[in-house]
């Protein structure tokens, strides 16, 4: 079978990616350092399905720019920018059991964080233990960490991950999980103190 000319290709890319009302261009990935590009490595990525790749589109949340709103139904998470104009990532959620919805505020942003579970997945799974920063931690190049309405931690984070493969599931305890050089882009974009909604 013959393959497609280059030009076509194009032309079937760019066709499949436009859906009505909205165009979807893709954005280059963040400057890595060192060790990100070490420890990322350690982390296979499977090939990535194109729902859940990061794009640039109109915004369809009409929130200010600068909020991220997650959209737990559709597996997307959505930061805002000027000009109708927004970055889309697909993401990991919270199963049934764990999900949650809600507003809050970032109140802290680390890279390569070290990960201490809750007591309450400790109960649920004894084998979780806390792990400092790096390849084989869950939470994996960056996290978000949320707080509620008084300031207190909603211990819900929204980070990279070890398992992009889980990128568009329901599976996670709750957090919002991304593939860590989504989450890295995420990281550099979004401002301290910045508004999350997840729906």
């Amino acid at each position: 079978m013959r393959r497609p000319r280059p030009a076509l290709a194009l032309v079937l890319t760019g066709a499949l990616l436009a859906l009505p009302g909205c165009m979807y261009r893709a954005t280059p990935d963040p400057e890595l350092s060192a060790r990100d590009k070490e420890w990322m490595a350690m982390v296979p990525e499977p090939e990535v399905d194109r729902r859940f790749a990061r794009y640039m589109i109109e915004d369809p949340t009409a929130e200010a720019p600068g909020t991220i709103v997650v959209e737990t139904k559709e597996r997307q998470l959505y930061y805002v920018l000027p000009d109708r104009k927004a970055i889309r990532y697909g993401v990991t959620v919270g199963d049934e059991a764990y999900g949650w919805s809600g507003t809050a505020r970032i109140f802290r942003k680390a890279a390569w964080p070290d990960w201490h579970p809750p007591a309450e997945m400790i109960k649920r799974w004894p084998h979780v233990h806390a792990m400092q920063g790096g390849p084989a931690n869950p939470l994996g190049a960056r996290a978000l960490y949320l707080a509620d309405g008084t300031g207190k931690d909603t211990l819900y984070r929204i980070h990279g991950t070890n398992e992009p493969e889980r990128i568009g599931q329901a599976a996670s305890s709750g957090c919002i999980r991304m593939r860590n050089i989504d989450v890295v882009d995420l990281y550099n974009r979004v401002g301290a103190d910045a508004k999350v909604i997840v729906r």
